[in-house]
């Protein structure tokens, strides 16, 4: 056999010692891509798999090796080093799926031997990753802390001892730092050097808090968020969902986004949030309104503050999109946050936001002003953020699967019309209207029926998760059998 054979054979041999990692895992299929359980991934890698549910980051332990995943993202880190993957990582009913080629990826990368130290030189080109800045922000249910870095960065929860939390931040350069905070739950966030790393020690002024996580980029950031030992994540439900508010966005004098056909935004936003409505109603049994319910402008504090003095127990914003790029397609739904998720989103809130300028024309003043009311709007909806989270996986999840078209993932900005909701509260982005394609069937009433229906069955199926938890938090606790006293016979 000649050496080319032979070497032909050889890689073969690794081509299939690689897929064969994955082979006969069950398969699901998810907006038209072949996707795979992560849990049966970690099992047939032999590694520990950590994925929460209802969290943005999962991770994958082999030994010395961290493999990051990111819901919604089409990459993930390796040992700290971005790796694309052919389709992005997804939560389905609370289970993580990722592409059916991750095993065959990431497999021979757990087998291959580490790389050999680089020999030392006089001056060794190393990459770093330094620290831009670390911020804190404090809310009624928890305290944020915000990492912000030059470039993605890798971290592990080490520890959680008495009133202490410990984050290595791994590869993480630059001097010690301190962050006194003193807010009632935290004390300080300590940032200390510890070898080629980094170590945030977070100080708590008593019970440690609950830690999520979550990664933003553009740039890059680390958000931490503890939540006070005295409250829940969950909806505080004192009963089934019975009312929500439906937000044609724009109206009147306010077109919003122009197609180059010449739809109108608030035309076609008024029509499919009708259309949501009358499902509603017809099949929900919930008590439906309206912020708008014809071509009139209304202001967006006027929006949630009709929210607020009805009752609702949520809050649903609807957009199409407009974007420089005239392919730009797919749908997205936000919710309100101080940190977005990436320039875009940032981009789009501030497109959004802008108009305010309309409200008032000639306001004097208004910098501060609107600075001040975006904060005390953020600490408003800060209490139903992980709700208004839960509600736009939920509704993309079912436009995605419905609509069969892309899908560019839930994401968070600071929207001031979804400020000073006292509920979950999201913003959702039907499509693009600048696309020539998308704006020619958004045209169309028979896709606009077609959205609607999306986004009601979204809507319905947050709702059932919503009067489940509510029956579990109402049901009376089963009295426990008397203990037997003399004389009680």
């Amino acid at each position: 056999m000649t050496r080319a054979r032979l070497a032909v054979g050889f890689v073969m041999l690794l081509a299939l010692c690689a897929g064969a990692a994955g082979a006969g895992l069950p398969t699901v299929v998810h907006e038209g891509r072949t996707y795979v359980e992560l849990s049966r991934v970690a099992e047939s890698l032999k590694s520990r798999l950590e994925a929460p549910a209802d969290g943005t980051q999962a991770r994958l332990r082999n030994g010395t090796h961290v493999i990051t995943l990111t819901r919604n993202w089409a990459r993930i880190l390796f040992n700290g080093t971005p790796l694309a993957l052919d389709a992005p990582v997804v939560v389905r009913n609370g289970v993580w799926l990722v592409p059916e080629t991750f095993v065959a990826q990431v497999g021979p990368k757990l087998s291959a031997p580490p790389a050999p130290a680089p020999s030392p030189s006089p001056a060794p080109a190393t990459s770093t990753i330094s620290l831009e800045e670390l911020r804190s922000r404090s809310y009624p249910s928890f305290t944020r802390i915000v990492i912000e870095t030059s470039a993605p960065l890798t971290h592990k929860v080490e520890a959680t001892s008495g009133k202490e939390t410990r984050i290595r931040l791994l590869g993480l350069s630059g001097a010690a730092k301190v962050e006194s905070i003193n807010d009632g739950l935290v004390d300080e966030a300590r940032l200390e050097r510890a070898g080629t790393d980094a170590l945030l020690r977070v100080v708590f002024e008593g019970p440690a808090g609950e830690l999520r996580t979550s990664t933003l980029e553009d740039p890059p950031r680390l958000v931490l968020d503890f939540a006070r030992p005295s409250e829940t994540r969950a909806a505080q439900t004192a009963g089934p969902l019975r009312t929500i508010v439906l937000d044609a966005g724009h109206g009147g004098h306010d077109s919003g986004a122009i197609g180059p056909g010449g739809l109108m935004e608030k035309e076609l936003v008024l029509e499919v949030t009708k259309r949501v409505a009358r499902l509603l109603e017809e099949r929900l049994a919930v008590k439906v309104l309206l912020s708008r319910d014809g071509d009139h402008f209304v202001t967006l504090k006027d929006r949630t503050s009709f929210a607020n003095r009805a009752g609702a127990d949520l809050f649903v914003s609807i957009h199409a999109n407009a974007h420089r790029v005239a392919a730009s397609e797919g749908v997205e739904v936000y919710f309100l946050s101080s940190e977005a998720t990436d320039n875009a989103a940032r981009q789009l809130a501030a497109a959004e936001n802008s108009v305010v300028q309309l409200e008032k024309p000639a306001a004097g003043r208004a910098g501060r002003s609107e600075i001040v009311r975006t904060m005390l709007w953020d600490l408003a909806q800060a209490e139903f953020q992980n709700e208004s989270s839960r509600l736009a996986e939920t509704v993309l999840d079912s436009m995605t699967q419905a609509l069969r078209i892309p899908t560019r993932g839930v994401k968070q900005a600071g929207f001031y019309v979804l400020g000073g909701a006292a509920m979950p509260a999201i913003l959702v982005e039907i499509g693009f209207v600048t696309n020539p394609k998308e704006e020619r069937r958004l045209k169309e009433s028979k896709y606009r029926e077609e959205i609607a229906r999306a986004i009601f069955s979204g809507l319905a199926d947050y709702k059932r998760a919503w009067d489940q938890r509510a029956r579990a938090v109402s049901a009376p606790t089963p009295p426990s059998k008397p203990s037997a006293s003399p004389g009680s016979r």
